[in-house]
């Protein structure tokens, strides 16, 4: 399957095989930030004057290396929604140059965006065109390289969203118990990002901790774990908010627990997506979450058990308390 390397920051089609990845993609697993933005003016030259709305969104590319300092900005959010979560704290500095930012958003997610710094209005998302008037159009992903971001710049702002903590966790924790939030199943189009219930048993096993189900489709259910409200995202937000820890695949939760600033595990497969790059633990777009990573391909046992052992230190330790607290006194970066 070919990849489609536009200006807007990432690739479009996924599932590539590693060999067949494409150079912009190979920099940014390499942390080569600077490299991916050349290739991405070279493809923003190459694209001018060539028609693209008749492809799907998200193989659209709209920015066209206008300045938008002093204009009136538009920015459509084509791609998924862990992707809108992921790239909207350029929102913030995209406001301190431009005349108004205007969001197009899926409509699930309006209640987070409006209260991002940096943004004037919120739309929902349609199948039509945007019913408001602008100078530039720019897809929310391609802010990345508007701004030429590098692996440094990119923790100063977090957390950029916001939400309340959930009262009914507390009620359901025990005295001591570490609240732990769990989500094992992402989308469907790359199944090797997802967990089935027998391997996650070994977590089961974890003295010390309660076990809320984070997961919005849950068939059959995890019977050790509590399950909480997450519908609408801004519920599940704030169960997020009450969590010691965050332990997901890369999903839409992973982005929204890092852009929460919440203290998150992403378990990733050994060939994971660009944005979670090569060899390390830590990633540099949220600096509260730490990386597991297969070492070898589809290995989710060998994942699962360095996670038990590492969460029953924690518990041992008594940790908890103080990742709570410290979660719930934090605001957005304004």
């Amino acid at each position: 399957m070919r990849e489609y390397t536009s200006g807007r920051g990432g690739p479009d089609v996924k599932n590539t095989p590693p060999a067949e990845k494409d150079p912009w993609t190979e920099c940014m697993l390499r942390g080569e930030f600077a490299r991916a933005w050349a290739i991405s003016d070279a493809a923003l030259r190459e694209r001018k004057g060539v028609p693209c709305w008749h492809w799907p969104r998200h193989f659209q590319y709209l920015w066209d290396g206008t300045p938008l300092a002093g204009k009136r900005v538009l920015v459509r959010c084509y791609h998924g929604l862990g992707d809108t979560i992921q790239f909207a704290r350029f929102l913030a500095p995209l406001r301190q140059i431009a005349r108004e930012v205007i969001v197009w958003a899926q409509p699930t997610l309006i209640p987070l965006l409006e209260n991002v710094a940096g943004v004037d209005l919120v739309l929902p998302l349609h199948d039509g065109v945007p019913e408001v008037a602008c100078d530039v159009d720019v897809e929310i992903m391609e802010l990345a390289h508007v701004f030429r971001v590098t692996p440094d710049m990119l923790s100063a702002r977090v957390p950029y969203l916001s939400a309340d903590s959930a009262e009914w966790v507390r009620t359901r924790l025990g005295p001591d118990e570490l609240a732990v939030g769990l989500v094992w199943r992402a989308g469907d189009w790359d199944l090797r990002r997802s967990l089935k219930l027998e391997q996650l048993e070994p977590l089961s096993c974890v003295r010390g901790v309660r076990w809320f189900s984070l997961q919005e489709i849950s068939d059959p259910e995890l019977p050790w774990a509590e399950d909480g409200p997450v519908v609408p995202v801004t519920k599940l937000a704030e169960a997020m908010r009450a969590m010691d820890l965050v332990i997901t695949v890369d999903s839409l939760a992973a982005h929204l627990a890092g852009a929460l600033g919440v203290q998150t595990w992403t378990l990733l497969p050994r060939d994971p997506d660009w944005r979670w790059m090569r060899d390390r633990e830590d990633s540099p777009w949220y600096p509260t979450m730490r990386l597991w990573r297969q070492r070898r391909d589809g290995d989710w046992a060998d994942v699962v058990k360095r996670v038990a052992a590492e969460l029953s230190v924690m518990t041992a330790r008594g940790e908890g308390t103080a990742e709570r607290e410290r979660v719930q006194s934090l605001g957005p970066a304004r």
